[in-house]
């Protein structure tokens, strides 16, 4: 997933700074008037917005998915709340509260982000190896595509720190969420997005 440093990096960008700072006033005045937040802890809100959407599918969020999500945010933020609330984690709450609401404008702050650091259209343009293997097929397809995207791939489908070339075991809602958001961020006809689908394991 993103590092602080990188989220840093993407909030300073003139083009993703601007539609992260438009998407904080609007889930301020809509959701939470009260709310302080920077636009860096925003954009880390923002980029964790699909991983709450797949721990939503089932229904509800389980404790070991609120512990995973609550160190995802920590990771992203800001530094120095170790011993104090985390405002992305403070802001978490909320957006899982009206999830529904927020989830389409903030994908589309993900999609500029994604638009402003890689070259979608030769991402489109690679082909997946003939490994017969879906672990190994992903892992040799992962070499050929740009460190960015990867990073975004771990960040917005996943929501822990483990090697992203793994077999993980989902349920089938939570695996159709994941084609759900990979079609909403236009992430579903990348060949290297449905050997990562591919490495699932559907319960």
């Amino acid at each position: 997933m993103f590092s602080e440093n990188e989220i840093a990096t993407l909030v300073e960008m003139p083009e993703i700074r601007k539609v992260t700072l438009e998407a904080k006033q609007l889930f301020i005045e809509g959701e939470v008037s009260l709310l302080e937040i920077t636009n860096h802890d925003f954009l880390s809100l923002i980029m964790m917005t699909p991983a709450i959407g797949v721990a939503l599918a089932n229904g509800s969020i389980s404790l070991f998915e609120e512990l995973a999500l609550n160190k995802m945010a920590r990771k992203m933020s800001k530094g120095g709340y170790f011993m104090k609330i985390d405002p992305v984690a403070h802001a978490m709450n909320y957006l899982i509260k009206n999830y529904a609401a927020w989830e389409q404008p903030f994908f589309e702050v993900i999609k500029h982000c994604m638009e402003h650091t890689f070259n979608k259209e030769q991402l489109l343009s690679m082909k997946s190896s003939d490994m017969i293997d879906p672990v190994q097929r992903f892992a040799r397809d992962l070499m050929t595509v740009p460190y960015i995207f990867v990073r975004f791939l771990s960040t917005v489908i996943l929501n822990d720190e483990s090697d992203i070339v793994e077999q993980r075991s989902i349920s089938k809602v939570e695996y159709e969420k994941i084609i759900d958001i990979g079609e909403k961020l236009g992430l579903h006809q990348i060949p290297v997005f449905d050997s990562f689908c591919r490495t699932f394991e559907v319960k």
